[in-house]
């Protein structure tokens, strides 16, 4: 239960900072955070990650339903496994995925409002949210579990050689 509460509270931070988004600013308005580094810039995407499969809803609602199923049959099973970094990357994909579905399938685009440039570079990142934060985080640290449990079936196959 523990693991979809995080879920949860992900799903509604998400929710509530675009809800003040959509409130407060202009699609296409931008508000300095920290210079020209980091910006609230208000926009609505109608894809996926970096706008791919752009106008594809009902792919990326159906994607959404699998990988929701997929992942909650994954945090049953590692639950109560001895890793609490897997539950817990699952539960941020969880709420970060329940969170833009949501936006897709009521509004038909996602609220998208965080952006940063890297002047240094003449760099933009794509403009992005809290939902997909929570699920870049998620992912890193499913990868950093793999390579923990990868490094220890490692050292444990070593030691019984």
């Amino acid at each position: 239960m523990y693991y979809y509460l995080i879920a949860l509270l992900v799903f509604a931070i998400d929710q509530a900072s675009k809800w003040m988004i959509v409130k407060y600013m202009e699609i296409g308005q931008g508000i300095s955070v920290i210079g020209n580094f980091f910006t609230l810039t208000s926009i609505r995407n109608k894809g996926a990650a970096f706008s791919m499969l752009e106008g594809k809803r009902w792919l990326l609602i159906t994607i959404s339903i699998v990988a929701f199923v997929v992942i909650s049959y994954m945090l049953n099973k590692f639950k109560s496994s001895s890793s609490k970094m897997m539950p817990i990357a699952l539960s941020l994909i969880l709420g970060g995925a329940v969170g833009n579905f949501l936006d897709r399938a009521v509004f038909g685009e996602v609220v998208d409002f965080l952006q940063f440039h890297f002047e240094a570079i003449n760099y933009t990142f794509a403009i992005f949210n809290l939902a997909d934060v929570a699920i870049s985080c998620g992912a890193i640290l499913i990868i950093l579990d793999s390579l923990i449990t990868w490094r220890k079936e490692k050292k444990e196959a070593a030691q019984s050689n």
